[in-house]
Order: structure tokens, then C-alpha cells, then sequence
């Protein structure tokens, strides 16, 4: 049979040769004249990916899945589709179907490491590309091997497992933190705030600003209130509140740094906990802030020196070493007090609530 006679040959050559949006036309011709099954559909969510068209292929992979829900290719389609269109909490969970339904297929192992390398999660992603080694490997194998052992060396949590994890939690993040966790950062630190003598109007940007509860905590110390957080979906909750006056996503090692507003506080509640090494924030927050502006925060806490990453994945950190930082980066400390910014499993986590105060 000549490509010309297989539609399904004929549309993967046109893909290939980036004429995607030829290819979903010939094979929803296919599909129109009654042709083709299982197959055919798969190719058309392989099209219509390959054409941008994210909406029409999970459209079409949903059906799909519809009708052969025992099919692992199905599966892997309509994970495809969930991925292209951004939904990888639920992509990763249809590829995972498609083990479930066949434990052989390379694609759905592949796919599944990928995401979970995509969501920050190393471990993950290495446990899922395990058996392929022996196999026939493909090509961006090794790369996304290499870049495991890159996630398990740096110095803080990945910024893609953060996002993930806080996508994740946005649904009921409050109620989980407030209710289960016993959370109290946010007051805390306002607390810190009052004790040092903070009042009056700032300009406030609130780093890992997650649904707003600190923003919240803070707000009558505003004149300008602004918010940063790598979860788009926190994001979205935090300006739901109607008390920002900006938000944006991005990670605040850098991204708060990256813009010519200054500040004159900082707010940082349960956030440095997904960083070990804290000095390149401690160096934009300086940066950030005005003269004698004070950057508040808390973290867990670590006996001894230095920071170690927690059987949580949740760094702690040494009140040494966040004195030395101090001094490092211009900063003189306006508060120190121990304090337990929230339960974990119903016990009391130890930390620091801290202020750091610009010195010029």
C-alpha cells in the first residue's frame, strides 16, 4: 500500500513535514466518511496537537476515551491532550491509567516521566524512567536523566514542584492550612511587625503571596499592597480577594528583583521553606527594598549551623546562619523570635519569625 492509500501514513508524513493543519483535514475527512477506529482517533488528537489545536484534541481524546475505556493507546492520547492543554496533574494521572492497562508501553512510561521531571518531582520521574534503560531508549533519555541529577543537588525545592504542589492546593488551601495545619504565619509576623514598631502606610510586596492570607494579615499597613507566587492558581485566588494592587507569577529569587518598584516591606511567610541556600533572595530582597526598608519572614528551624532539607521536602535553617546572611547582605536584625508557624501530623513545627532591617 503506498502512503498515498493510508490515510494514517499519509497524515504522520504531513506532520512531519509541518503541515499539521493538512493533516487533520485529511483524517477528519476519514473520520466523516465513517473510516477507521481506535487508530484514526488517536492520529486525529496527534493532528490537531501538532495544529495548536489543544481544545479540538481533547475534545476528540475524551470521546475517544469514551468509547475504548480499556484501550491503553486511548489513554495515552487523551494524556497527550490533557498535557498540550496544560492539565498536568490529570495528564499525569491518564498516563498512569495507561500502565494500569499496559504495563509495557514505553510511550505511557516515557510520557510519565517526563511530566513528573515537568512537575519538579526527581524521584518521581526517575522511578518512572527506571525501566527503560534497558529498552530502546529515546533520544532526550539521557538529557532528562542528567537533568534529575541536577534536581537532586541544588540547594532548594525545584520552582516546578512548587508550582505543582500549590496548583495543587489552591482548591482548599485556606481550610487545609487554617484548619488542619493550624497555620498562624501570616499573624505572626504581623505580630513581629507591630513589636518593632512598623505602622504607619508602606509599600508592601508580599513574597510567596500563595491565596492572600498574609496580604490579608498585612493590608492595614498598606498604601500599595503587591504579591508574587510561582502558582498561577494561587495567583488567581490571591486576586480574588481585591486587596492587591498588582500580582504576578514568578519566583522571588529572582522575579521581585527583575522590576524598578522598591519597597519598604517585605513579607514572607512559610515561603523560604522551599529554599536551602537563601542568599540570592536575601540579595534581591536587599535590592528590593528602600533604605531602612524590613523584609519579614519565617522559616523552620535547625539546631546547630547552616540548613538541611526536612523529611517534608521543607528546608530549616540555623539561626546562624541567617545571621550571617544578615550581615552578608547589608541588613541589621530588628527581631528574632522563636515561634511555631504551623503543625505537621498535629505536632508543632519549630521556627524563627525574623526581621531583617535594611541598613542603608
Amino acid at each position: 500500500m503506498q502512503p498515498d492509500d493510508d490515510p494514517l501514513l499519509r497524515a504522520h508524513e504531513l506532520i512531519g513535514a509541518g503541515r499539521a493543519g493538512d493533516a487533520v483535514v485529511l483524517l477528519d475527512s476519514v473520520h466523516a466518511a465513517g473510516r477507521g477506529g481506535l487508530l484514526l482517533q488517536a492520529a486525529r488528537v496527534e493532528a490537531r496537537i501538532a495544529a495548536g489545536d489543544n481544545d479540538g484534541a481533547l475534545a476528540i481524546a475524551r470521546e475517544a476515551a469514551r468509547l475504548y475505556p480499556g484501550v491503553a493507546m486511548i489513554a495515552v492520547a487523551l494524556g497527550e491532550a490533557l498535557r498540550a492543554a496544560g492539565h498536568l496533574a490529570t495528564a499525569i494521572g491518564e498516563f498512569q491509567r495507561a500502565l494500569r492497562l499496559d504495563p509495557d508501553s514505553t510511550s505511557a512510561r516515557y510520557a510519565l516521566g517526563s511530566l513528573w521531571l515537568e512537575a519538579g518531582e526527581a524521584e518521581k520521574a526517575a522511578e518512572a524512567f527506571a525501566s527503560l534503560r534497558h529498552e530502546e531508549e529515546p533520544r532526550e533519555l539521557a538529557e532528562k536523566l542528567a537533568e534529575i541529577d541536577r534536581m537532586r543537588t541544588r540547594p532548594r525545592a525545584d520552582p516546578r514542584y512548587v508550582r505543582h504542589l500549590f496548583d495543587q492546593f489552591s482548591v482548599d488551601y485556606d481550610v487545609r492550612m487554617l484548619g488542619q495545619l493550624g497555620y498562624g504565619a501570616p499573624q505572626i509576623l504581623r505580630s513581629l511587625a507591630a513589636l518593632i514598631g512598623i505602622a504607619g502606610e508602606n509599600a508592601i510586596l508580599d513574597l510567596g503571596c500563595g491565596t492572600g492570607l498574609s496580604g490579608a494579615a498585612f493590608s492595614d499597613l498598606a498604601r500599595r499592597l503587591d504579591g508574587i507566587d510561582l502558582s498561577p492558581a494561587m495567583i488567581a485566588k490571591a486576586r480574588a480577594r481585591g486587596i492587591y494592587d498588582d500580582l504576578w507569577v514568578g519566583d522571588l529569587e529572582t522575579a521581585s528583583g527583575d522590576r524598578e518598584r522598591r519597597y519598604d516591606l517585605l513579607v514572607a511567610a512559610d515561603t523560604l521553606v522551599y529554599l536551602g541556600d537563601l542568599a540570592n533572595v536575601f540579595a534581591v530582597s536587599a535590592r528590593t527594598l528602600r533604605a531602612r526598608g524590613n523584609f519579614l519572614f519565617t522559616v523552620e528551624r535547625k539546631e546547630g549551623e547552616g540548613y538541611e532539607l526536612g523529611p517534608k521536602r521543607r528546608w530549616r535553617h540555623s539561626e546562624s546562619y541567617l545571621r550571617e546572611l544578615a550581615t552578608a547582605h547589608g541588613f541589621e536584625i530588628a527581631g528574632f523570635l522563636e515561634c511555631v508557624p504551623r503543625t505537621e501530623a498535629g505536632m508543632p513545627v519549630d521556627g524563627y519569625a525574623v526581621a531583617f532591617e535594611r541598613m542603608s
